[in-house]
């Protein structure tokens, strides 16, 4: 058994391609992923762009990922793309996790679009959110986002944000993390504890000014 933590960067259709945006939405523009071994100890990683086939990369996109029309311009389409984002991973003695469900939805749809015959079904039997399992585990109601898990764990995010693979192995150490309830909640109980209620507007604020609005058990 191995495990694949993953992390898709997506560019939006063009508006104005209707028909195409009946199926989906945006396209992925860059598969990020590291490959865990039983232990959860990273022992291969994969990174690659891919060429959106329904319009240019647009600036916000560009902004937040770095990823311009420049850096796809010779790189495979999609079905290319993905295909050997699978032969890299080689089995399917295999569980995959992203943070949120957000990753397979995608695939999901643009499979669907532009690989018809792929049987994503299958892919998704062996998908699991990260994000959910984290938040479940510290009484969290609302999303953590990525960066905010990894700076409650009082580590440094490793990498640029929303860079599918500097994403996929931070995602990683978190899994890492929950493998281990005493040495988990060891590391996580300070953080824990200022999520209490009285103490909420009080401590985390300092720490993630954004928390301030989620909702805790």
């Amino acid at each position: 058994m191995i495990h694949i933590v993953i992390d898709l960067e997506m560019n939006p259709v063009s508006k104005t391609l209707k028909d195409v945006r009946r199926f989906t939405t945006d396209e992925v523009i860059e598969i990020g992923a590291v490959k865990l071994d039983k232990n959860y100890k990273q022992i291969d990683e994969f990174q690659c762009y891919v060429k959106p086939q329904y319009g240019e990369i647009t600036k916000h996109i560009t902004k937040l990922t770095g990823i311009t029309d420049e850096t796809v311009a010779d790189k495979p389409f999609f079905p290319e793309a993905f295909q050997n984002f699978m032969d890299w991973i080689g089995t399917w003695d295999m569980t995959l996790y992203s943070w949120s469900n957000s990753d397979i939805n995608q695939l999901k749809s643009e499979c669907a679009f532009k690989i018809p015959d792929y049987d994503v079904d299958r892919l998704e039997h062996r998908w699991q959110d990260l994000q959910k399992a984290f938040d479940d585990r510290i009484g969290l109601h609302s999303s953590l986002a990525l960066k905010h898990a990894i700076g409650a764990m009082n580590r440094d995010f490793e990498g640029t944000h929303h860079t599918a693979l500097a994403d996929a192995a931070n995602t990683a150490a978190i899994l890492a993390l929950l493998q281990d309830d005493e040495e988990f909640f060891r590391v996580m109980q300070p953080v824990i504890d200022l999520l209490k209620p009285k103490q909420l507007s009080q401590s985390i604020g300092d720490l993630f000014p954004e928390l301030g609005k989620l909702k805790f058990e």
